[in-house]
């Protein structure tokens, strides 16, 4: 039987101070960007702190960062052409307390889950319209421990915004006086579209429908896997040092790899690698660090499933190589262009998160700060997303506390395909790669 939550109590929490009141552009990345809010969540173990997590403290803490980020205290609107944009109002964040009965060791593994999704994250019935921005739920388990549960705007937040309001809230309830080291950058002018639209690239991973696997009904399973820094270091260098990868690189290609294989696929094969990439520091001149709003891209290559599984590591290193060398900023702009060129077309630009069952998703979170949302009362034991619904996906993510110096991985596949990847993972630390 599944745990029971029970909300204790909600409130919207708006910013402490007077803030701009006014309707906030976004870009054309963000018109790309999915119309629904990302699950994440943070579990601590109680301290023994008498005040552990206590909800005043963070609701005033909350008020006080949401006065520099004001935007996502307003509500994600649209305007006569039905482009998103933001209603700076200072409506406000949802705040939640819950209790539940399980703790945190009873509760099981904290992979993906429908039910991860429904316990501890605060949800919006019609994201696609207009709606608040930023959920939070603090659950209080049983044992004394807590579960921060986050439901943040695509339209608006990628994961950098994120993480960048998450730490600075962190640093604000944990008393700590230095100036924030990444203020929001709010003018999204600076990934306006050229006048006239210049489309320089095909863009397949957006325009091409052929990619896209129109079976999202089949069973999928969600399993967190872990690689240990042993395991991590012969991906990289190889069992004689013989090469040098970085850590995302050489962990795609495995993943992409073992996937091909518990998928049992033939040799002769298609295989597409998809991949999210941060724009950031590629544009000329780069955007801000805080740049608020999304500035990730999806970018793919491909190979022949024979290639992949069977010939030397570095051929799916030098095809991910090619590919995200050729993110610059030319390529960001006539991204940026194509929304622009074809808005009135939606139909033509394809955001979907399925892919064909040939196909994977490998997403870096190793560069994301996921470890730092210390409130006062220690670093997060666990850190994740509540769900993944699609098949063929990956997170990579740094170990964390159980794991220092590995990765951990969520992972979303078929069922059926599920228990081989399990195996096959590691058979490869067992001999050469």
């Amino acid at each position: 039987m599944a745990p029971k939550v029970e909300i204790i109590e909600s409130c919207m929490v708006a910013p402490c101070e007077e803030t701009p009141k006014h309707k906030l552009k976004l870009s054309n990345l963000d018109a790309f960007a999915p119309r629904d809010h990302m699950p994440t969540f943070f579990l601590y173990k109680p301290s023994g702190d008498p005040n552990f997590f206590s909800i005043q403290f963070l609701k005033k803490a909350l008020s006080k960062v949401l006065v520099t980020f004001y935007p996502l205290a307003g509500e994600l609107v649209f305007d006569e052409d039905g482009r998103p944009e933001v209603d700076c109002n200072t409506k406000g964040v949802l705040f939640s307390a819950a209790s539940t009965s399980c703790t945190l060791d009873g509760f099981g593994d904290f992979r993906p889950s429908s039910t991860l999704d429904r316990l501890f994250i605060p949800s919006v019935t019609e994201p696609e319209r207009s709606c608040i921005l930023l959920l939070f739920q603090l659950t209080f388990f049983k044992c004394g421990g807590v579960c921060l549960g986050c439901a943040s705007h695509h339209s608006v937040i990628d994961g950098v915004t994120l993480f960048n309001l998450i730490n600075t809230w962190s640093d604000i309830a944990r008393g700590s006086n230095m100036i924030i080291s990444a203020p929001p950058f709010l003018d999204c002018t600076v990934l306006r579209a050229r006048s006239p639209p210049i489309v320089l690239f095909d863009h397949i991973e957006y325009t091409n429908c052929n990619f896209l696997d129109d079976d999202l009904g089949r069973e999928c399973e969600t399993t967190i896997l872990t690689l240990s820094k042993a395991q991590l270091n012969t991906l990289k260098h190889g069992s004689h040092g013989e090469r040098n990868l970085s850590t995302y690189k050489a962990v795609a290609v495995h993943l992409w790899s073992t996937a091909c294989k518990a998928r049992e696929l033939a040799d002769g094969q298609e295989t597409r690698l998809y991949m999210w990439a941060n724009a950031r520091n590629r544009l000329k001149p780069p955007l801000s660090k805080g740049y608020l709003g999304n500035a990730v891209l999806k970018l793919s290559t491909q190979l022949q499933v024979g290639d992949l599984v069977s010939k030397p590591f570095e051929l799916g290193i030098a095809k991910i190589d090619e590919t995200i060398n050729s993110l610059n900023d030319e390529y960001i702009r006539s991204l940026v262009d194509l929304w622009e060129k074809h808005k009135g077309e939606k139909e033509k630009i394809k955001g979907s998160r399925s892919y064909r069952r040939v196909d994977f998703l490998v997403v870096s979170w190793l560069s994301l700060p996921t470890y730092e949302a210390d409130f006062g009362w220690g670093q997060p034991w666990f850190m994740g997303k509540a769900s993944m619904k699609y098949a063929g996906q990956a997170y990579v993510m740094r170990g964390g506390p159980g794991n220092i110096g590995g990765v951990s991985i969520a992972i979303a596949l078929e069922s059926e395909n599920m228990p081989r990847f399990k195996k096959m993972l590691h058979m490869p630390f067992e001999a050469k790669i």
